[in-house]
């Protein structure tokens, strides 16, 4: 860390929570000043690093080696080799997306997190170094406790609602990401609400807040470890500085936010609220929510206008009937819906992108 003299937003951040980086470029994680705790990706990262020249050869020996198998087999090898070197550069787990295609079907997602899984092993990557992103739909959310008996450990994406966390609970995810701006919102200014007190104003801090008190009351009430927040989808510095005063537990930051967080000296008098120091266990002894958020505990600007002001209820079975309540819940949340819709969209386009290039890959090795 830098001396108190000169201490960056980044490394304010790291001592309020666990910064992970969203980006597969093993140059870019060794650049930190720390080593970051997890490397997170999705299709889009997948397809971007496999691109760059420096993964050329070992992308076409891996279409060599896997094109009987097809394309999804070489897709799923060459996303686990990029992870594999990128291991070294971070502290904890390298995480890799389950196909978009397959949101709504639990067994397709179930065998997609086993062929990850199969792959890890061939690199010697451990159980204990990779988590699997699943979508936060109801047919995903049920193969997490699959996967866990298996030791596969999962984490909800394209969340952003309360239900959705309280499934991802259900299911035994190890980690949720809730999108804080949606997905459009990083190619669309007028989407994005820019507001100069992220923590206070912004449009999903109070889904935020919810989430986090809502896990924290679970843990107290029953004993049973809740997933870590690992908030996601960050456009500015300050939004990631927001996610360490609502008390998230991780970040998983953009290699162009991060690098802004790095050049920003910190000055804790002209921020309008600061984070506290993270502590060891998630939800053990976890303080309460910021004095100047807690109304945020009761309001949700992204609620429909019917909204009767009552929050998703945590005695629910979000998973039975493969997910027929988070799914009745995802419905009547319109914002949700088509946040989640366009995220999954947005990953298919990654994935298709990747499948062309190694199609086209195929027809020459």
């Amino acid at each position: 860390m830098g001396s108190l003299e000169n201490v960056s937003w980044l490394e304010k951040l790291e001592e309020q929570m666990n910064v992970d980086v969203d980006s597969m470029d093993p140059t870019f994680a060794k650049s930190l000043p720390f080593k970051p705790h997890n490397q997170t990706s999705n299709q889009l990262l997948v397809n971007e690093q496999m691109s760059v020249p420096e993964n050329k050869e070992m992308f076409l020996q891996a279409v060599k080696e896997y094109k009987d198998q097809g394309w999804s087999a070489v897709l799923d090898r060459i996303s686990v080799l990029i992870c594999a070197k990128n291991i070294e550069n971070i502290q904890g787990r390298v995480l890799l997306q389950t196909s978009p295609f397959h949101a709504y079907d639990t067994d397709k997602v179930v065998e997609h997190a086993r062929n990850y899984a199969r792959e890890f092993e061939k690199v010697g990557i451990s159980k204990d170094r990779f988590c699997i992103k699943i979508p936060a739909t109801g047919p995903a959310m049920n193969a997490g406790p699959i996967l866990l008996k298996e030791g596969i450990r999962t984490l909800g994406t394209s969340l952003f609602s309360l239900s959705q966390a309280i499934a991802a609970s259900q299911a035994g995810c190890l980690y949720i990401s809730p999108y804080y701006n949606e997905v459009r919102a990083h190619a669309e200014a007028r989407l994005w609400p820019n507001v100069e007190d992220p923590a206070l104003d912004h449009t999903m801090s109070a889904r935020m807040i919810q989430m986090l008190e809502t896990y924290k009351r679970l843990y107290k009430e029953t004993g049973k470890e809740q997933p870590m927040v690992k908030s996601a989808s960050f456009i500015s510095p300050k939004e990631a500085m927001a996610a360490g005063e609502m008390g998230c537990h991780h970040a998983t930051i953009s290699a162009d936010v991060l690098s802004q967080l790095a050049a920003l000296p910190y000055d804790g008098t002209k921020q309008p609220g600061e984070g506290v120091p993270k502590s060891a266990h998630p939800y053990k002894n976890a303080g309460p929510t910021p004095a100047r958020l807690a109304k945020l505990s009761t309001i949700d600007p992204l609620a429909p206008a019917n909204w009767d002001g009552k929050l998703a209820r945590t005695d629910i079975d979000y998973l039975a009937n493969n997910g027929a309540e988070l799914e009745k819940s995802i419905e009547a949340d319109p914002v949700t819906k088509q946040r989640l819709f366009e995220a999954l969209e947005l990953f298919k386009g990654g994935e298709l992108r990747s499948k062309a290039a190694i199609e086209e890959a195929m027809k020459v090795v």
